[in-house]
């Protein structure tokens, strides 16, 4: 599969043309519906794009992460007294879980804004449609 999606393609307009609706602009109003489907459109590749986003930011997180290990492990075979060694214990767990919630937060951030991007794409145009169909109406009346 190439990916495409053949049906996009099909004008839907000459297959309804042979229809005729008395007091309706069928072009019109198939005018209206292939702006929806371009919304949608949009709105998916908004939200494919989000996805990808999280996934990179994800790799680079848990990369970084794999990087300090090391770090990390020299930190605790160093030679030290018990009591400095959970000290240095506590304090690398702390900023382990602070690094981590800060992460978790980007992430979070991450997928509300992609959701709130291809959300405000479709709200709009089902606001447009709406106003479109509404005129085609009152035309048609």
């Amino acid at each position: 599969m190439t990916g495409k999606m053949p049906f996009l393609d099909y004008d839907m307009t000459k297959a309804f043309s042979a229809f005729s609706f008395p007091g309706f602009n069928m072009e019109a109003i198939m005018a209206v519906q292939r702006k929806n489907v371009e919304a949608f459109t949009q709105a998916n590749q908004l939200a494919i794009e989000g996805v990808q986003a999280f996934a990179r930011r994800q790799a680079e997180l848990a990369r970084a992460a794999i990087e300090d290990a090391p770090v990390m492990f020299r930190e605790f075979s160093q030679p030290g007294a018990p009591q400095e060694k959970m000290a240095k214990s506590a304090e690398l767990a702390k900023l382990t879980f602070e690094k981590n919630l800060a992460s978790a937060k980007e992430l979070g951030e991450l997928v509300t804004k992609a959701n709130t991007d291809a959300f405000n794409v479709i709200t709009k145009r089902v606001t447009e449609s709406f106003s479109e169909m509404n005129e085609l109406a009152s035309k048609a009346a």
